[in-house]
């Protein structure tokens, strides 16, 4: 009996780890086609001729790229965005997580369904438009006339993410708490010596969250955002997308390489900073989604 488990636990896992590596090689291929095909000479990319690794290295796309003020304006504006977008979000969980994470908090079963509510049914993109725009009048009466700071505020509610940070903060031991109040510290005290140290796994993993979403975003940015010097990258590469279908269209960028590697630079150069950050946080990813997603 017991050589039959030994055997189909290894059947089991032979066969995990096989469609593990399958699907990973499916997430990883297009992000190496893409980095082979914009740094791949025009013939090989324009006549299909890439499967994985690049041809006639060339890295006149990228130096084309970088020579462009729109795209170092268009990189800024997804770094404000992110930053400035993740710093509010944050906040705004912090402070929604921890307060609906108090037992005495007036009304606290209203709100928590409420909250719950909003993920189950959604008023829909025209009023959530609308509310945007009658947003945007206020901060034009306010003499607020920068549109990348309406979609940093008006994007700042997550409903899940509040959700994490609430289970994980109603996880931290109530004596903890009771000791710090003892001692004198305030309420704002106590958020900030205790419960967000001890729940700093599941605050990086929302802050993850957080970037990525706005590091990613475009619909939004791309419908509140008139302004072209403040659009941020995604709409940036969907404008070229929309608009250079061909090098006749291409309007002034160089033919020395295929229009495509233009665009698959600005792909792999909006993915990177994603990459570099993603590894130092990837420690608290699990351990943060389960102590923000389980409630004991």
């Amino acid at each position: 009996m017991k050589r039959k488990l030994e055997i189909s636990e290894l059947i089991f896992k032979i066969i995990s780890y096989t469609l593990l590596t399958v699907f990973a090689l499916c997430c990883l291929y297009p992000f190496l086609y893409a980095v082979s095909a914009s740094i791949s000479g025009r013939h090989a990319v324009e006549y299909q001729e890439l499967i994985l690794f690049p041809k006639n290295v060339q890295f006149e796309a990228f130096r084309e790229m970088f020579s462009r003020n729109e795209f170092w304006n268009a990189y800024s504006n997804t770094l404000f965005l992110t930053i400035y977008g993740t710093v509010w979000s944050l906040f705004v969980a912090i402070l929604g997580g921890y307060a609906l994470s108090k037992k005495r908090l007036l009304f606290r079963k209203f709100f928590n369904f409420f909250l719950v509510f909003t993920m189950w049914f959604s008023a829909g993109i025209v009023p959530q438009y609308l509310n945007y725009i009658a947003t945007k009048r206020v901060f034009n009466g306010m003499g607020i006339m920068d549109d990348k700071w309406l979609v940093v505020i008006a994007m700042g509610m997550a409903a899940m993410n509040i959700i994490l940070l609430r289970n994980a903060f109603e996880n931290v031991p109530s004596e903890i708490e009771e000791a710090a109040i003892v001692d004198g510290a305030t309420e704002l005290q106590v958020l900030q010596k205790v419960f967000i140290p001890m729940s700093k796994s599941t605050i990086a993993t929302v802050a993850l969250f957080f970037a990525i979403s706005r590091w990613n975003g475009y619909f939004w940015a791309r419908q509140m955002i008139s302004n072209t010097n403040e659009q941020p990258l995604q709409v940036y590469i969907r404008n070229i997308l929309e608009t250079y279908t061909d090098l006749e269209q291409l309007g002034g960028w160089s033919y020395n390489y295929a229009p495509d590697s233009i665009i698959f630079a600005l792909i792999v150069c909006s993915i990177i900073p994603i990459l570099i950050i993603y590894p130092f946080i990837q420690k608290y990813f699990a351990k943060g989604t389960n102590a923000g997603g389980v409630k004991e």
